[in-house]
């Protein structure tokens, strides 16, 4: 059966989904919804059309799954409770200290709808998640670690993007290389947020903007760079094409932890991702929580669910019997 997409917001994250969906056989792309004048948005998708946000809830019977491609910031703590109530739905809500209150909020729009809602569906949160729960249960007398970068926070350069007289921006996470290979070398420090990582900004700011004040609200924003050491580098547009117009990024989850009777040997696990597109990657990752969200809705299941709800095959749209053959 094939999975009917519906894609809200076509920027990085929206066309990353779209190509996604070119390369999962068992969906389709039903619609592409924008804010913006749906004339003026041209899709690579020849047999799918766009429509404005608006339209959305009158094709509740056209679509299987909505993903949802707006910012953690501002979009989706009022877009996915709502779009809940109207279909299944899938997003990338990655501000760590605020998923509680996202998960309660979108848990009771979906279970009155009797609808799924899958938050929080990407690389971190999302894939770095799992892997810090499966070292967490096989390490249990252990620490754990997580590194981003070096490579461009969505999440956190459209916050800045949203701060008065900022044309555009980038934003690099960069980890404390020197903690790093302490921490590969089996060391368990207690860490700070400031001491694992820096934060570096270059921002393209309106013509006659408050420079110091758009610096100052960057490096005093709570949940994004207030723990952090952050740099600022107003740049050109000219600089920010030429310098910055690719979208990397990566990181490390790594525990070390111990076993023995008397704690006597010592492991690491590490997992790591390099990424030449973050929004394609996780684009890739929200397509196949789609799935699994899709498959729980069919199974009569409501409310809202993160990765870590998900069963590994659920995600996958190999039959059981290939991946026992083949992947297990």
């Amino acid at each position: 059966m094939t999975i009917r997409i519906g894609i809200m917001g076509y920027g990085n994250l929206g066309r990353g989904v779209e190509c996604a969906i070119k390369q999962n056989p068992d969906m389709e792309l039903a619609a592409v919804f924008t804010r913006r004048d749906p004339k003026n948005v041209r899709i690579l998708t020849e047999d799918a059309k766009v429509y404005h946000a608006d339209e959305a809830k009158h094709m509740t019977d056209k679509i299987d799954v909505l993903i949802l491609c707006g910012g953690s910031a501002t979009d989706l703590p009022v877009q996915t409770p709502e779009y809940a109530k109207y279909f299944t739905v899938v997003d990338s809500f990655d501000t760590h200290a605020r998923i509680p209150e996202h998960f309660a909020a979108v848990d009771a729009a979906a279970k009155e709808a009797g609808n799924v809602a899958v938050i929080s569906a990407g690389w971190d949160p999302g894939m770095f998640s799992l892997n810090r729960v499966y070292a967490n249960a096989i390490l249990p007398d252990g620490k754990d670690y997580t590194f981003w970068g070096k490579g461009v926070s969505q999440g956190h350069s459209d916050a800045i993007r949203r701060i008065n007289g900022v044309k555009d921006a980038r934003q690099y996470t960069v980890p404390v290389e020197s903690v790093l290979e302490k921490i590969r070398n089996g060391e368990t420090p207690e860490l700070t947020t400031r001491e694992k990582h820096t934060r570096e900004c270059f921002v393209v700011a309106e013509e006659g903007a408050d420079l110091a004040r758009i610096e100052k609200e960057i490096v005093t924003m709570p949940n994004y760079f207030s723990d952090y050491d952050t740099t600022v580098h107003f740049i050109s547009e000219e600089e920010m094409k030429r310098d910055h117009s690719t979208l990397p990024h990566g990181g490390f989850v790594i525990r070390n932890g111990r076993t023995g009777w008397n704690k006597e040997n010592a492991h690491v696990i590490e997992y790591r991702l390099k990424l030449d597109s973050n929004p394609e990657f996780t684009s890739s990752v929200i397509v196949c929580c789609a799935r699994a969200a899709f498959r729980m809705k069919q199974e009569g299941m409501s409310g809202c669910k993160t990765i870590l709800d998900i069963p590994p095959a659920y995600l996958s749209a190999k039959s059981g019997e290939e991946l026992r053959k083949n992947l297990l």
